[in-house]
C-alpha cells in the first residue's frame, strides 16, 4: 500500500506528483537530498532500520545486473517487510512486483540506458508490475540531455551522480549534450558554478554545473508536464542522442502502455513539428475512432477541403468562402496532416481544434502515406453519392488520387490553382447544383450524434440520441430527449459531450458501452478519492466521461485517472463528480 506518494498530473507516462515527506517533494526530482540507503544484503546481513518521515528509506537490498540469471534473481531476492515510514525497494525487470513501498529502485540502469529497445522493454516491464501510484527511481544514469526522456518513459526520480562524475571528468553537460571543457571558448550556462572565467573553472566547479543543470532541467520538464506538453518538447530535445530518439520511437510503438495513460481531452495545444507526431496516441486514436466509430449520418454529397491554420476551421477565412459556396448543400470533411480527416462535426473534438502544424505547402512522403490511410478507410466506412475534392494539386491532391485508386471511385475536382479563387469557389458552387439543402435541425443532432459515436463508440449517437430535441446555439449545444428533459450538453472547449443524471441512466440502460466506475458505501460531491473506488472498467481513460456507482449514490463525472489506476491505487483524486444523486 503507498502512503507517501501522490500523483497530481499526467501527462503520457510521464506524472508530477508529491513525496510526501516531512518536507515534502515535488517530483520528478533528484533523490540523494532526502534518501537514506539501509545497504545492500550483498556484503552483510541488515537489520530493518526505524525509518523517518523526513526520509525515503531504500530497505535492505540485493541489487541485480542488467543480465542476471533468472534462478540467481529468484534464489537471493529479498523478502521486503511492511514498514510504517515512506520506503524503497529494489527490484530488477524481471523481479518486480507490489511489496508495499513507496517507490521501486530499477536495478541494472547502465545496462540497459544507452539501448532504445532495452530502455523500452526495462522501464514497461517494471512500470506495469509496481503500483500506479508509486514512484519508479532509476539511478546512476541521468544527464541533463535525457532526464527528459527519462520523465516520459515514466521515471520519477534521478540522481546525480552520472552528472556529477561527467564532471569531474572534464565534460561539461547541458540540455543538448557534453561539451568537453578543454574545447570551451567561454561557459554558455548563468548557473553560480559558472560565474567565472573557463580559464578558471576547474573540475569541481564543472561538477557543480551538471548537477545544477540537471536540476534545471527538472524543472522545466515538470512545468512541460503540467502544460501537457512534454512530447511537444521530447521530439525536439531527443534528436540530441541517437539512442534517446530510438527509444521515444520505441515508446511509439508500445500503444498499449502509452494509450492508457495519454489523457482523452486537454486545453493544451499540440505542435506537429516532426513526422514523429504521426505517431502519437492523440493522432492515432483520433483517427482510429473516425474510421471505426464515426458514421455520417448526412444524404449530401461529400465536399474535400483543406485544412486552415485558424481553429475550429469554421472560424478561418478560408472555410467562410467555402461555406459560402457550399452552403449545406454538402457534408464538409477538412484533410490535415497530421490528423488525417476531420468531419465538420467534430471539427472541435480535441485534438482537432488543438495542434498546430508547419504549413511549407509541401506534404512528406509518410504524412501522404498517413492521411491516404485515414481517407481510405473513412470512405470504406461511409457512402456518399458523389466526392468532391476542392483541395489544392499539392499533397492533398495526391492523396485523393490514391484513394481514388486504391477504392475504384472517381472524385470530382474543383479546385484551378487555389481552393480560394474566385473561379475555384465558382466550379464548387456548380459542382453543388441541384443539390438539396440540410437544415439546422438535422445538422445539430447529426452533431450530437456523431460526437456521441466518436466519445462512445460505434452506434452510440443513434442508441443514446435517437429521438432528441436540441437548445442554444453550437457549439453550446443542450440535448432533450422528447419530453424535454436534459440528458446532455456540448463542452465546447473539447468538443465532447457531458452528461445530465437523466443522460447517465439512459446510457447505462442503452447499448452503448458504459464506462462505470464503483465505489464504496459514500455519497461522493466533488470528487472520488482513489481509496473509495472498489473497481473500475479497464477502458476508463483520463478524460473519459464515468458513470459512478455505489450502494449509497448514483453519479455522472469525468475521470481524472485510468480505471486500472482507479482500481489499484491509494492516494489521489480518482474522478470528479458534476451530478450526483444520493439512495
Amino acid at each position: 500500500m503507498t502512503d507517501y506518494f501522490e500523483v497530481h498530473e499526467r501527462d503520457g507516462a510521464a506524472r508530477v506528483a508529491e513525496l510526501r515527506l516531512a518536507d515534502s517533494v515535488t517530483t520528478p526530482a533528484i533523490a540523494e537530498e532526502f534518501l537514506a540507503d539501509a545497504g545492500s544484503l550483498w556484503t552483510a546481513d541488515r537489520e530493518v532500520p526505524e525509518g523517518s518521515d523526513d526520509e525515503l528509506t531504500v530497505l535492505p537490498h540485493r541489487g541485480f545486473p542488467s543480465g542476471t540469471d533468472d534462478e540467481v534473481m529468484d534464489s537471493f531476492a529479498p523478502e521486503y517487510p511492511d514498514v510504517d515510514y515512506p520506503s524503497a525497494a529494489v527490484v530488477a525487470p524481471e523481479t518486480a512486483d507490489d511489496f508495499g513501498a513507496d517507490a521501486y529502485v530499477l536495478s541494472g540502469a547502465q545496462g540497459f540506458v544507452g539501448h532504445g529497445a532495452g530502455f523500452r522493454e526495462a522501464i514497461v516491464e517494471t512500470r506495469e508490475k509496481i503500483p500506479a501510484d508509486s514512484a519508479l527511481y532509476l539511478p546512476g544514469v541521468a544527464t541533463p540531455a535525457n532526464v527528459s526522456s527519462l520523465v516520459y518513459a515514466g521515471v520519477d526520480l534521478v540522481d546525480a551522480d552520472a552528472a556529477v562524475v561527467a564532471g569531474t571528468e572534464g565534460k561539461y553537460l547541458t540540455s543538448e549534450g557534453t561539451h568537453y571543457l578543454e574545447d570551451l571558448s567561454e561557459l554558455p550556462c548563468a548557473c553560480p558554478a559558472c560565474q567565472k572565467s573557463v580559464s578558471e573553472f576547474t573540475r569541481q566547479d564543472c561538477a557543480r554545473h551538471n548537477e545544477n543543470a540537471l536540476k534545471a532541467e527538472l524543472g522545466v520538464v515538470r512545468e512541460r508536464i503540467r502544460a501537457g506538453r512534454l512530447r511537444d518538447y521530447i521530439e525536439g530535445q531527443a534528436r540530441h542522442e541517437q539512442w534517446l530518439t530510438a527509444a521515444f520511437r520505441e515508446f511509439d510503438q508500445q500503444w498499449s502502455y502509452l494509450e492508457q495513460r495519454t489523457p482523452l481531452i486537454r486545453d493544451a495545444e499540440l505542435s506537429a513539428a516532426t513526422e514523429d507526431t504521426l505517431q502519437r496516441v492523440e493522432i492515432k486514436r483520433f483517427a482510429d475512432r473516425v474510421t471505426t466509430r464515426y458514421r455520417s449520418r448526412f444524404d449530401n454529397p461529400l465536399v474535400l477541403v483543406p485544412c486552415s491554420a485558424a481553429k475550429p476551421y469554421s472560424d478561418s477565412q478560408s472555410h467562410g468562402q467555402f461555406h459560402d459556396a457550399i452552403q449545406f448543400r454538402a457534408h464538409t470533411v477538412s484533410m490535415t496532416s497530421p490528423i488525417g480527416v476531420v468531419p465538420q462535426e467534430l471539427e472541435l473534438t480535441y485534438p482537432a481544434q488543438h495542434y498546430d502544424s508547419v504549413v511549407t505547402g509541401r506534404w512528406s512522403e509518410d504524412e501522404k502515406q498517413f492521411v491516404a490511410e485515414v481517407l481510405r478507410r473513412y470512405l470504406e466506412r461511409n457512402d456518399y453519392p458523389r466526392v468532391i475534392a476542392h483541395v489544392p494539386p499539392e499533397g492533398y491532391r495526391d492523396v485523393c488520387e490514391r484513394v481514388e485508386e486504391q477504392l475504384g471511385m472517381e472524385f470530382e475536382y474543383t479546385v484551378s490553382d487555389h481552393p480560394t479563387t474566385t473561379e475555384s469557389l465558382g466550379n464548387l458552387m456548380r459542382t453543388l447544383d441541384g443539390e438539396l439543402k440540410y437544415g439546422k435541425r438535422e445538422r445539430q443532432h447529426n452533431t450530437v450524434r456523431g460526437i456521441a459515436d466518436y466519445q462512445f463508440g460505434a452506434g452510440a449517437g443513434d442508441d443514446l440520441f435517437g429521438d432528441i430535441q436540441t437548445e442554444a446555439r453550437y457549439p453550446k449545444l443542450r440535448v432533450h430527449d422528447s419530453a424535454g428533459e436534459q440528458l446532455a450538453a456540448m463542452v465546447p472547449q473539447y468538443g465532447v459531450l457531458s452528461f445530465t443524471l437523466a443522460g447517465a441512466r439512459r446510457w447505462v440502460e442503452s447499448d452503448a458501452p458504459t464506462k462505470r466506475v464503483e465505489i464504496d458505501n459514500f455519497a461522493p460531491h466533488g470528487s472520488v478519492l482513489a481509496p473509495g473506488v472498489v473497481d473500475a472498467d479497464d477502458d476508463v481513460r483520463v478524460g473519459d466521461e464515468v458513470v459512478v456507482e455505489g450502494p449509497k449514490a448514483f453519479a455522472v463525472g469525468r475521470a481524472e485517472m485510468s480505471g486500472p489506476e482507479m482500481a489499484e491505487s491509494t492516494r489521489g483524486i480518482a474522478t470528479t463528480v458534476r451530478h450526483v444523486e444520493e439512495k
